[in-house]
């Protein structure tokens, strides 16, 4: 039942941070996941896994191509709101020039490839 319910948490938070680009800006989505705080409850047991999970799952069914930037900020607000202390990272690498943003939970990066890190470098932190 958990599960489930991250699920369509998911979902729906795939759709308003969709709508929040369209509507408004980049510094818009980014103020909403600087501003989304750490609830304060403990953490249930897998959490982060389970959440990953449903961000995933909830990136199958969307009708649209979720990019990076929307599945880290849905990621990192999903996490905050059950009491994990997650970042959403902004980074580019410069030849050949790509930008990727991911969430790290304990300076790990969560739900990506190993070599993110390493990959690209962190411009900013949410």
């Amino acid at each position: 039942m958990r599960s489930r319910f991250l699920f369509w948490k998911a979902l729906f938070g795939l759709l308003v941070f969709e709508v929040t680009v369209a509507l408004g800006n980049f510094s818009t989505l980014h103020r909403i996941v600087k501003g989304w705080r750490v609830a304060r409850v403990s953490n249930p047991l897998n959490c982060v896994d389970n959440v990953c999970s449903a961000v995933n799952l909830a990136c199958v069914w969307y009708p649209r191509q979720v990019l990076c930037l929307g599945r880290a900020a849905v990621t990192t607000c999903l996490l905050r709101s059950l009491g994990v202390p997650a970042e959403m990272v902004i980074g580019a690498q410069k030849l050949p020039f790509a930008a990727h943003a991911w969430v790290e939970v304990d300076g790990l990066a969560i739900n990506e490839n190993k070599d993110v890190q390493t990959l690209y470098g962190a411009w900013q932190r949410c």
